[in-house]
């Protein structure tokens, strides 16, 4: 059931203050800059203005099929941790280029849904090839720089972010493995406070 029509059952407003889309993009309006509104916000400058999201997700989905957690998980990932956008944006965003005709749902394993570019969608990329670019230098202008020294530790909190991402994203999860998983953190952290 998409997300909007969940939060009306629960008797919310999807994109109404209080939600992810709210604090995220300052406006009600699900789609900003898609019908010329949505600019600023009470949290001031947007990371992504009008349209450039659905830019960035139509390449992502371009480059290989790819399913909304995939599509957070990877945004986050070029920016190095700067940006992670939120389902309450992305899943929207999916379904308007879904019905505008750019990406088309796949066959997919698992609950998930998978999105691949069609045809009018890399027609519309390279139309806008200027404007993706702008969009993929800004998501790479975020990404932290590493001190000198520090890219080995980024390495290892990148591959700790990404085998918790994965561990989560697993759907059998007892109560065994989440108290593995927070005593190897604890005793992580305890070790780092140490400086051993």
């Amino acid at each position: 059931m998409p997300f909007a029509i969940m939060a009306l059952a629960a008797g919310r407003d999807p994109w109404g203050p209080g939600s992810d889309w709210f604090a995220e993009h300052g406006t009600r309006d699900p789609f900003p800059g898609f019908r010329g509104g949505g600019r600023g916000g009470p949290r001031g400058r947007r990371m992504f203005g009008s349209g450039d999201l659905k830019l960035l997700l139509l390449r992502l989905i371009a480059d290989e099929p790819r399913h909304g957690y995939d599509l957070i998980r990877t945004i986050e990932e070029k920016s190095g941790g700067a940006y992670s956008p939120s389902p309450g944006v992305v899943y929207p965003t999916l379904s308007f280029l879904a019905d505008e005709g750019l990406i088309e749902e796949q066959a997919a394993e698992g609950s998930r849904k998978r999105f691949a570019a069609t045809e009018a969608g890399r027609a519309h990329l390279e139309e806008m090839k200027t404007e993706v670019a702008a969009v993929l230098a800004r998501l790479d202008a975020v990404r932290p720089e590493p001190r000198s020294g520090d890219r080995q530790l980024q390495r290892a909190l990148d591959n700790l972010r990404a085998a918790m991402r994965n561990r989560v994203a697993e759907t059998d999860w007892d109560a065994a493995s989440v108290t593995a998983i927070i005593d190897i953190l604890d005793e992580a952290s305890k070790r780092i406070e140490r400086g051993e």
